[in-house]
């Protein structure tokens, strides 16, 4: 049995009727006798919707509690066990209600192909996750529920449900979408005519890119080679000449006459390893490629019109642009060149020849003087060689001239001629092959010493002697000249291949691969120094120290201006310049030094944006910080300020005559709403403090069974918590009233998410110099990749209500354990739920006196006989923290709290008997 089909259909808007298209899918497939099931779809109230469930069968949601609320979810075991040929299930992007067989839908949907059932479901552009978002910038409001895009892509169908911003608003209107109470303020906020457009296009370009990836798998999977102009691709053709900016310029300008098409940059390098290309003007052509929204390829072939061919068929490319051939008339007329010959060849691909400033301009003498093959001490032997052998064989023939025939002597003349042409190359073997030819007219063709030849064989002789050398010498030179250039081109290849390694060595901040390759560039060239400068905003002259700024450098004393090396290379128009000092640099080494120079330029921006991300990365914190605070805070302010109001108003009523327990209520409405704004503001300042640094405290040695009894007395009086701190436990160093404060934030988040019947566990253990307090719940549970997000303010990770409470206690506790020298982590319940550990260092390691300890037992010694006068400060409380907080004040005489305590030292048994053992020690 096989994996199922997935089938979606994709919104682009809320309301278009993609589950109404679901439904009508599945209507249709039962019809044609196809076992079809209803998995889970949301009608929404829309009875158009509902009408299309009639005759379907509807597998049982499966029931999930979650805080005391029962929800239904799809049951994907109920659906594998009923087997049916094909499963609708709605909402791909739904997230399960923590507790579900998995995390989110799309999993559930995913079991359920892996069972060979075909799926048919639904999905909004806007739960894409590469589009999220996007969509969150367009319409302002965020989506939380997503889903992967490779899940959709690798959908067997996706089908768009779409539908004009206009017919949609009407359909909004008739209230075929929301309730009446809901449509003006949707279409005032959502389904506004830019916001719906806007999604629309979104969900065409994403459909069209996974169209797109079918098409280029089905004309490879069938070996398509023609081109289908489904989609606009131009491609520009890079020799890495300087001709290349302007190319990619009228390459980008084509594309952006349609609206969607592509740009692809291509450099086709030679399959031997030898190129002209300048690696600089690549890399900066690249560059520019990239900016302009392109991509850049690089393809190797022998035969450059053959393989850019290839690559443009390749990725099914409509047009092509290409440079204007550089090289002469004269050239032209022996080889038509690759702009022609590709134009011959291109078929439907339309071909761009375009001019530019190198076009015709054939190859310098500099270049071509370049090109010699051989050395020039190598040369220099070859003319001498051909001085003297030529003058001394033509004296031996002379005087054996009765031995030998004029063939003889012309085929040992062409024998020296290549001698010297394997010697010295070709200009050496063109000199002896012109003066061979001389002496032999002058000395061995009739009439003898004249500069005539009378007989045409004699004529012919000497013409093909002179045509032979020059070939000889021709190839010689050629195969020289590969040679070095094949050894130079190795030598380079290493080099770079060294560069590429240090750089990735090097750390992807900038900062370290930049003077990676400043000092791979020294050791290479053997220099003094290498010192990377930019123009600085004044502009005295290249030779003004002023006008440059010292970027890096290695090795010695460093350049101030480009003139004070003996070698500079100018970038991104002369506002960055590479100096080396050392020695002059030949100008075969030009090229990779100025690769060199590329990759530190490329390196240099890397850096930068570094440093601009570490800028911006503290803005962006407290950005998110600011409007986290807002939106959290703004609810819990104006909750209880609106209720101590309306409660202080209605006292003030002179209107209505208050029974005196109606004001009892009234007035105590009001100091509850103020108690409660009362620790939200303590709250938000103890969190200021701990980001400054500013946190008053008090260390002491503290006994966990007592700190634990006084939390739970200020979480409530009926909390279901039970306590397991055994005998010996040590005593931890801490602030008395930031540990409660911790415990309480603990113990009371382990409540909320007990499920009902079950009880809190909150347990103590030593380890070593610490000691572990744990808080244990049988909840959910929190998913290991969002453990540390809880710790994060304002975070309500799970809540489906966004109202309860602003998501600082565990935050703000994990900062008041962090400022007492501990920790609190997360782990996971065995059985399920999930326990909090908090860790402080035990009294005894911090070296604690033993008056201090034993003066701390025995005022937990007292039990209810010994309970301190509540009128009397708490001496176990920090001045810092008494201030700060009044929930430590409260909880540090709250009688209820002291009843608790010695209730629960009579459970254990140890009331005041000092025979145990926190009374002995």
């Amino acid at each position: 049995m096989g994996r199922g089909r997935l089938r979606v259909y994709l919104g682009a808007a809320p309301g278009v009727g993609k589950t109404f298209a679901m439904l009508s899918e599945g209507r249709r497939r039962r019809e044609r006798g196809t076992d079809v099931v209803v998995g889970y779809v949301e009608t929404h109230g829309r009875p158009r919707t509902a009408e299309l469930l009639d005759g379907l069968e509807v597998v049982p949601r499966k029931a999930v509690e979650y805080r005391g609320t029962s929800f239904t979810e799809l049951d994907v075991e109920a659906v594998i066990a009923r087997r049916p040929q094909v499963a609708l299930v709605d909402e791909l992007a739904h997230t399960n209600v923590p507790g579900s067989r998995n995390a989110k839908r799309w999993q559930d949907v995913r079991e359920i192909l892996d069972a060979g059932i075909d799926v048919v479901s639904t999905v909004n552009v806007q739960h894409l996750d590469s589009v999220n978002d996007v969509v969150e910038q367009i319409t302002g409001v965020p989506q939380r529920e997503t889903v992967p895009d490779e899940v959709v892509r690798r959908a067997d169908q996706v089908e768009l449900v779409d539908m004009a911003p206009d017919a949609l608003r009407r359909r909004m209107a008739h209230g075929n979408i929301y309730a009446p109470e809901k449509v003006d303020a949707a279409l005032g906020n959502y389904f506004r005519i830019g916001n719906l457009t806007a999604l629309r296009e979104l969900a065409l370009l994403w459909l069209a890119d996974k169209v797109d990836e079918q098409l280029d798998r089905y004309r490879a999977d069938h070996e398509i080679r023609r081109t289908w102009e489904a989609r606009e691709r131009v491609v520009v053709a890079l020799t890495g000449g300087p001709e290349g900016d302007t190319l990619v310029r009228r390459a980008a300008r084509i594309a952006a006459r349609t609206r969607g098409s592509d740009l692809l940059a291509v450099h086709v390098a030679r399959s031997d390893g030898l190129t002209d290309a300048d690696p600089a003007t690549l890399a900066r052509q690249r560059t520019l490629v990239e900016s302009l929204g392109g991509s850049y390829h690089q393809v190797v072939g022998s035969n450059v019109p053959d393989a850019l061919l290839d690559f443009a068929r390749g990725v099914n490319a409509t047009q092509l642009v290409l440079g204007a051939s550089r090289r002469g008339r004269v050239a032209q007329l022996f080889s038509r060149g690759v702009g022609v010959t590709t134009t011959a060849q291109s078929g439907p691909i339309d071909v761009h020849l375009v001019t530019h400033e190198e076009a015709n301009q054939g190859r310098r003498w500099k270049a071509l003087r370049g090109s010699w093959g051989v050395p020039a001490r190598r040369r220099r032997a070859g003319f001498a060689l051909a001085a003297v052998l030529f003058p001394l064989l033509t004296v031996v023939l002379d005087r054996l001239r009765a031995e030998f025939s004029l063939t003889s002597d012309i085929l040992l003349f062409q024998a020296a001629v290549v001698g010297v042409a394997l010697f010295g190359g070709f200009w050496p073997a063109l000199f002896a092959a012109v003066g061979g030819s001389l002496l032999l007219n002058y000395y061995f063709t009739p009439p003898l010493h004249e500069f005539t030849i009378s007989e045409p064989e004699n004529f012919l002789q000497l013409v093909v002697y002179v045509i032979v050398g020059l070939t000889v010498s021709t190839v010689v030179d050629l195969t020289a000249r590969r040679g070095r250039e094949a050894a130079a081109a190795r030598a380079d290849a290493e080099v770079l291949s060294t560069l590429a390694g240090d750089i990735l060595r090097g750390g992807g901040d900038g900062v370290r691969p930049l003077a990676a390759i400043l000092e791979r560039l020294r050791e290479t060239f053997g220099l003094t120094s290498v010192t990377l400068l930019e123009r600085s905003g004044e502009d005295d002259g290249l030779a003004d120290p002023r006008s440059w700024t010292i970027v890096a450098t290695v090795g010695g004393a460093p350049c101030t201006t480009p003139d004070e090396g003996e070698s500079d290379v100018l970038l991104d128009d002369g506002s960055l310049a590479l100096v080396l000092r050392g020695r002059t640099l030949p100008a075969e080494d030009r090229r990779v030094v100025e690769a060199f120079a590329a990759q530190a330029a490329v390196a240099l921006r890397q850096r930068r944006l570094a440093e601009t991300a570490e800028q911006v990365r503290p803005l962006e914190a407290a950005d998110r910080m600011r409007t986290a605070l807002l939106n959290a805070v703004s609810h819990d302010l104006r909750t209880p300020l609106a209720s101590a109001k309306a409660a202080v108003e209605s006292l003030r009523s002179p209107d209505v005559d208050w029974s005196a327990e109606d004001r009892d209520e009234l007035a105590g409405t009001a100091a509850e709403s103020l108690d409660r704004l009362d620790r939200l503001v303590a709250n938000l300042l103890d969190m200021s403090r701990l980001q400054a640094g500013s946190l008053g405290m008090s260390p002491q040695p503290v006994a966990a069974e007592d700190a634990v009894p006084r939390a739970l007395a200020y979480v409530g009086p009926d909390v279901p918590v039970d306590i397991a701190v055994p005998p010996g436990v040590p005593e931890v160093l801490a602030d008395p009233a930031l540990l409660e404060r911790v415990l309480v934030n603990l113990v009371s988040n382990a409540v909320r998410h007990n499920p009902p019947g079950h009880r809190v566990l909150v347990t103590a253990s030593a380890l070593g110099d610490r000691v572990e307090l744990r808080v244990i719940d049988r909840g959910p549970g929190i998913p290991a990749e969002d453990r540390d997000r809880v710790f994060e303010p304002f975070q309500r990770l799970g809540d489906r209500d966004n109202h309860t409470g602003v998501g600082l206690g565990l935050a703000l506790s994990r900062g008041l354990a962090e400022a007492m020298g501990g920790s609190i982590t997360i782990e996971e319940t065995p059985g399920g739920g999930l326990t909090m550990v908090l860790t402080l260092p035990a009294a005894r390691a911090r070296g604690e006196r033993p008056d201090a300890g034993q003066a701390h037992a025995e005022r937990a010694r007292g039990g209810r006989e010994a309970a301190p006068d509540p009128s009397a400060p708490d001496p176990s409380a920090s001045d810092s923290a008494a201030s700060d907080s009044s929930a430590s004040d409260s909880s540090a005489a709250d009688p209820l709290m002291l009843d608790r305590v010695a209730a629960f030292r009579d459970r254990r048994g140890d009331g005041g008997d000092p025979s145990n053992e926190r009374g002995q020690r």
